[in-house]
């Protein structure tokens, strides 16, 4: 990576980290007390706090029937170490991957520490249309229950490029893809969960980040083709959308009674190898005060460990998560006319590229 890049790179991060400290304006003695709160690590109601790994949240998760849970992005970072704890916890897990060699090393690493761990491996281009197809027809030809889906899976791309079914990539991997991965497996959960009793639980992986997205930039034609493309701001507006997603999808599986919950996580800002490389090409006191922010890969992990696992969030749907406790989303990520509206775009989207016309 280019020194430019690097310092792009860098400060998405930097502010990324401010963002979530500063996304409300209050008063300044609350805010030293949220910054304190979050530099400390103290636990929230949960029993957890910014400092809590995925290792620890899942420590008293009780499973008495094994659980079979989707992780997409399960290859490195976070959905790595997401897939490793949960199969630490007795879950069967199911990596969809677009790259099969990656996830057989992760798999080898998994096995290592949980030799019993039963891991399935399954290609994904979370991009295409077809492929999410073939990679849900695979799953369910195996006859297995379905009761966790993580979508994890995010792309940042600093320059515009398309799926192979002409949409903006970023948003096509980062909310497309999961939404339709949601859709054409939903009903294998609810089927799941009526059969065992156990409730089925979906995370969507987000971002404080979508606090940056304005009313007027929220457009879903200039989501699918922007003309003035910024990697960060679509960034942002698919981790909008993957909120709105999950606050829409709770609001019809509590219309149908279905015992299927769906909750959306901000995992922090993680610590990567590019900062720690070019430590060099920033100051000591700035890396010092990035390091005291940034999580480590299984802090990161943790808040979605916890939604998907821990007692504590039975039964709660539609929210959002940050540092294992529930917390505040933007006023555009709550608006349910909003969450309506894209949902139904985006049904008419994919309705349309897959069903071709007759005649």
């Amino acid at each position: 990576m280019d020194l430019d890049k690097f310092h792009r790179a860098f400060i998405y991060t930097w502010f990324s980290t401010i963002a979530a400290i500063l996304q409300f304006k209050i008063p300044s003695f609350a805010l030293m007390k949220a910054a304190l709160k979050y530099l400390v690590g103290i636990a929230g109601p949960s029993g957890f706090g910014s400092k809590s790994n995925a290792d620890q949240v899942t420590q008293h998760s009780s499973i008495n029937s094994q659980l079979t849970a989707i992780i997409t992005g399960a290859t490195s970072g976070i959905g790595a170490e997401t897939a490793r704890v949960l199969a630490k916890r007795g879950v069967r897990i199911v990596i969809p991957a677009r790259d099969l060699k990656k996830a057989a090393i992760v798999k080898e690493s998994i096995q290592k520490e949980s030799p019993m761990a039963e891991i399935i491996l399954l290609e994904i281009d979370l991009s295409s249309f077809a492929s999410i197809q073939r990679f849900c027809a695979q799953f369910l030809s195996l006859g297995l229950p379905l009761h966790i889906l993580i979508n994890n899976a995010g792309k940042f791309s600093q320059k515009l490029e398309f799926s192979e079914d002409k949409i903006e990539m970023t948003f096509a991997t980062n909310y497309l893809g999961h939404f339709l991965l949601t859709e054409l497996l939903l009903e294998k959960m609810v089927e799941t969960a009526e059969a065992t009793g156990i409730q089925g639980r979906i995370v969507n992986v987000t971002s404080v980040v979508h606090n940056w997205v304005k009313r007027d930039q929220f457009r879903f034609c200039k989501l699918l083709n922007p003309k003035n493309y910024n990697g960060t701001r679509a960034y942002a507006q698919s981790k909008l959308a993957n909120i709105l997603h999950a606050k829409e999808l709770s609001r019809q599986l509590k219309a149908r009674n279905a015992n299927v919950a769906i909750n959306a996580v901000h995992p922090g800002i993680v610590k990567t190898g590019i900062i720690r490389d070019h430590k060099g090409f920033i100051t000591d006191s700035l890396y010092f005060m990035a390091s005291k922010l940034l999580k480590s890969t299984s802090q990161g992990a943790a808040t979605t460990c916890y939604v998907a696992l821990s007692p504590q969030t039975e039964g709660i749907s539609g929210k959002y998560f940050a540092d294992c406790n529930e917390s505040h989303c933007s006023v555009l990520a709550n608006d349910e006319t909003e969450a309506l509206k894209l949902w139904k775009g985006t049904r008419v989207l994919i309705h349309r590229r897959l069903l071709p016309p007759v005649g």
